[in-house]
């Protein structure tokens, strides 16, 4: 048997969480086609993937209970990640989903600056390095030869969703919450973040679903809890756990380049010089995370959120 160390097993997760995370267009695109809005994608996003967690929570044997301080807190970063969530889904009403998916992944830097200037975490030179190197291998794989001009509306909104994500890896840092298994904060999470598309639906948003001749388009909305939901927050929560928050999200910048192998594999989509000089950059910027033992020590509080809980007693 292969035994992996914490950080080995903390840049897998990361990975995998990126790569799932990187699917979100490819299973909400054919949703938006069939005539659902971004709400009633959401809606159903969220309602399939928490039974699917509920379920994970029961076979593991943890604990749905949470006291009055932490309801409190997993309420506000709920909220945090529906909005982001929402945002995100809206702009690719405005323009390309891999466009889009390129401007939310700014949200390392603002996690680094946030810390940086908020809570006076010293910003390395690797960490900074990695940060540049990402930010600007996404920059790169903006489609803009073509001479369209970037909406506005669209780099607003997701401007707002990188912004709000995060807030939320910041804000989640919370000792009240420290004590709390991942797979049960990541059910509240999703538990309270779906009052924000109830609260929407309920207030003139119209909920739309897939035709009956296009029963098939259920399997994307399942996908969507799956995938980009499920995997992929677990995955983030476990891999912080291990290396911490900033390589997590250094990580993170790996979804557009997941974003692009979907494109060409299944749209057919061709790979163009100035693509392939930002995924080179990503990728350098993965490896010196990954090479870089001194930056797992970056945001260490991020690091007692998720604890190793003790076997239950029989």
């Amino acid at each position: 048997m292969i035994y992996m160390n914490t950080k080995t097993k903390g840049y897998i997760l990361g990975t995998i969480a990126a790569a799932t995370y990187g699917m979100n267009p490819l299973f909400a695109l054919p949703l938006y086609q069939g005539g659902m809005n971004p709400e009633s994608v959401l809606f159903f996003r969220y309602m399939t993937a928490i039974p699917i967690l509920a379920v994970m929570i029961k076979a593991r044997g943890r604990s749905f209970k949470v006291n009055r301080k932490e309801t409190l807190t997993l309420v506000a970063m709920g909220l945090l990640v529906a909005i982001s969530s929402l945002t995100l889904f809206q702009s690719y009403n405005y323009m390309e989903a891999g466009i889009a998916s390129t401007i939310l992944f700014v949200y390392p830097i603002m996690v680094a600056l946030i810390m940086s200037l908020v809570f006076k975490e010293k910003l390395t030179m690797m960490t900074g390095l990695c940060l540049l190197l990402a930010l600007g291998g996404i920059s790169m794989l903006y489609k803009g030869g073509d001479g369209t001009t970037l909406s506005l509306t669209g780099t607003v909104l997701a401007l707002a969703s990188a912004l709000t994500y995060a807030i939320y890896i910041v804000g989640i840092n919370q000792t009240t919450l420290k004590h709390t298994a991942t797979l049960t904060v990541t059910f509240y999470v999703l538990v309270f973040g779906v009052t924000l598309f109830i609260i929407r639906l309920l207030t003139g948003v119209e909920l739309t679903v897939p035709s009956p001749d296009k029963w098939y388009l259920w399997l994307n909305v399942l996908a969507l809890a799956v995938f980009p939901t499920a995997i992929s927050f677990l995955c983030t929560t476990s891999a912080i756990q291990y290396i911490g928050s900033t390589p997590t999200a250094i990580l993170g910048a790996l979804e557009p380049v997941t974003a692009i192998i979907f494109g060409i594999t299944i749209f057919g989509e061709r790979l163009t010089l100035r693509e392939s000089i930002g995924i080179v950059m990503i990728l350098i910027a993965v490896t010196l995370v990954i090479a870089g033992g001194g930056i797992t020590s970056y945001m260490v509080r991020f690091r007692k959120l998720f604890p190793r809980l003790p076997h239950r007693r029989p």
